[in-house]
């Protein structure tokens, strides 16, 4: 009989793991190599760990084998929205299409697109008069809700033996409770909070999201994400491209 391995997930209170909560399926298997779906927030990745920094041509399987090298990733879910033209001042389009074609090289990968919705609203000036003031505020809406559902078809499929979610999204905590408690399979978390690095934000840990997963991690590094990049230029059926230049600016 074969003893079990865990994947060294361990407590490591200095990058926001800890073992699996009372109750979660466990993240502990046999020597058999194990079959993952990875489940990417797209904005909160983008938000949370890539914002102005140069890191953004990241390959988001590959983070995911840094950090789980123990599983083989045989699927890559990414949830985001298109950014819509008419709002696109700054070329935003035309590298957010880039990068999509970068994803689409990973012939694991698939983009599920939920959509921006803009509206006019009022909130409170930072140098009033007035005390208010409109302003035009564009919000993502439905990959929280994609991912999700996407999450729960797959585990009650039998799609995968664990999956990865990257997202500090706690609306996320019901449909990854289900899955690893009332369906039994495994599901690992990394909110992609940036640990390290310039402009690095204060990092907020997710403590629902620690409750309900089977391993929480709560943040990557520069390092990581570093060594995660997609190579200077790919090649698809259109040709060879590369990442945005201003991104390196």
């Amino acid at each position: 009989m074969t003893e079990p391995i865990c994947t060294s997930l361990h407590a490591d209170h200095s990058a926001g793991r800890g073992a699996a909560p009372k109750g979660a399926a466990p993240f502990c298997f046999d020597h058999r190599r194990r079959k993952a779906i990875v489940y990417v927030d797209g904005f909160n990745l983008y938000y949370g760990a890539l914002k102005a920094t140069p890191l953004r041509w990241l390959n988001p399987v590959a983070l995911s084998s840094q950090v789980f090298p123990v599983f083989e990733i045989v699927g890559c879910k990414y949830f985001t929205a298109r950014i819509a033209e008419a709002k696109d001042l700054d070329g935003k389009v035309k590298r957010q299409a880039n990068y999509w074609r970068a994803l689409m090289t990973l012939s694991v990968a698939q983009i599920i697109e939920g959509h921006f919705r803009v509206r006019k609203t009022r909130a409170k000036s930072a140098n009033p008069p007035p005390d208010m003031v409109e302003i035009v505020r564009a919000e993502e809406k439905g990959s929280d809700v994609n991912l999700a559902s996407h999450l729960l078809y797959d585990a009650f499929g039998e799609s995968f033996d664990v999956a990865l979610v990257i997202s500090g999204d706690s609306d996320l905590v019901t449909p990854i409770r289900m899955v690893t408690r009332n369906i039994g399979k495994p599901v690992g978390v990394i909110n992609p909070q940036r640990l390290s690095g310039p402009g690095r934000r204060r990092c907020r840990g997710s403590t629902a999201l620690k409750e309900v997963a089977s391993y929480y991690r709560g943040g990557v590094t520069w390092a990581q994400l570093e060594k995660a990049q997609f190579p200077s230029r790919l090649t698809d059926a259109s040709g060879e491209f590369g990442a945005p230049p201003e991104w390196y600016s």
